[in-house]
């Protein structure tokens, strides 16, 4: 009776020993399996060959995975390719453009001393006089009454502009007999609009650009300036003279004169273009050392179409976005390129 019962238990003891031994090769492959190192490259540990050379640590994109990998290529797309200037001391200046004629240096209009008849004209357009010469003669004599000639006398020396009348016309006193200027010396007359008025004075520079001329400019400097204004036209008037005599330039030439009216010279000066108004703001983008786009604001000073001073809010040596500016915040990656 006893030795039927050991018996019977050795079958449930063989089973107990290998459900235990299961377990334990189930834990030691899993555990192998968590502590494996990873394979070196070319597969030489899964080969069972030796390692060659130590391996490299993985950089956070390979540790992250496609997904480090993805993000950082992203990055690189989010950057806003735009064009920088560098922020100088340089000139800047503000202009008025009007309209006038060149004129002869000293022009002036020559009139008889007596009323009478034109008797005699000495010379035409084009001919030289001197002053104190006689350039013609008037015959004052009336029906019952016999004068003398009387001659009219040119008060400058320099070459017949214009001489409208005729030998036999009657003239008065103030009826013009020749016109006479200096054409060595030649000028520009121009009328200031009123606002501008006060900025008007000898001195001023320009530039005079000439209908006959296109493409080039003539630099000319303000001499002359009218005390009053033209009641009528509500305009000043002014005279320049050119810098540099051209015989290509002839009087009665249309001008167009841009005038300096003001300038401020060794500012900070950038370019218009790069400026933008955000809500009553002047704002511009430079950019630091981390190719990182950065927003200032700015006070303007003095401005022309193409350029405006800088009073506060970028120093020079900055790196200014030239182009691209728009679409940029606070911040933003960049990229630049050149040209």
């Amino acid at each position: 009776m006893r030795e039927r019962n050991v018996g019977k238990s050795r079958p449930r003891t063989a089973v107990t020993v290998v459900i235990a031994a299961l377990v334990l090769i189930f834990a030691g492959l899993t555990a192998y399996s968590f502590f494996k190192p990873d394979a070196p490259p070319g597969g030489a540990q899964a080969a069972g060959g030796p390692s060659q050379g130590a391996a490299r640590p993985a950089g956070p994109a390979e540790r992250a995975g496609p997904a480090g990998q993805a993000g950082n290529a992203q990055a690189a797309r989010s950057a806003t390719t735009v064009r920088t200037t560098e922020v100088a001391l340089g000139t800047i200046e503000n202009s008025v453009v009007i309209n006038g004629d060149v004129l002869a240096a000293g022009q002036v209009t020559i009139y008889p001393t007596v009323a009478g008849k034109l008797t005699e004209l000495r010379f035409q357009v084009g001919d030289r006089v001197s002053r104190g010469q006689a350039v013609a003669a008037v015959d004052p004599s009336r029906p019952g009454e016999v004068f003398s000639q009387s001659p009219v006398i040119s008060t400058i020396s320099g070459t017949v502009l214009q001489a409208p009348l005729h030998s036999g016309d009657t003239v008065g006193t103030g009826t013009p007999v020749y016109v006479i200027g200096d054409l060595s010396v030649l000028e520009v007359e121009t009328f200031v609009p009123e606002r501008y008025a006060n900025a008007a004075r000898r001195g001023l520079t320009a530039l005079v650009s000439l209908e006959a001329l296109p493409g080039e400019s003539f630099p000319a400097t303000v001499y002359e300036v009218s005390p009053v204004l033209d009641p009528a036209s509500r305009t000043l008037r002014i005279r320049l003279r050119f810098d540099r005599p051209d015989e290509r330039i002839r009087a009665g030439m249309f001008a167009t004169v841009s005038l300096v009216t003001s300038a401020r010279r060794d500012v900070p000066v950038i370019p218009r273009s790069s400026v933008i108004n955000t809500y009553g703001s002047w704002i511009v983008f430079i950019v630091d050392h981390d190719n990182i786009a950065r927003r200032k604001v700015i006070t303007l000073g003095l401005e022309n179409e193409t350029s405006v001073e800088v009073l506060s809010g970028i120093e020079t040596g900055d790196r200014l976005v030239s182009t691209g500016q728009n679409f940029l915040s606070d911040g933003d990656p960049v990229r630049i390129v050149e040209g």
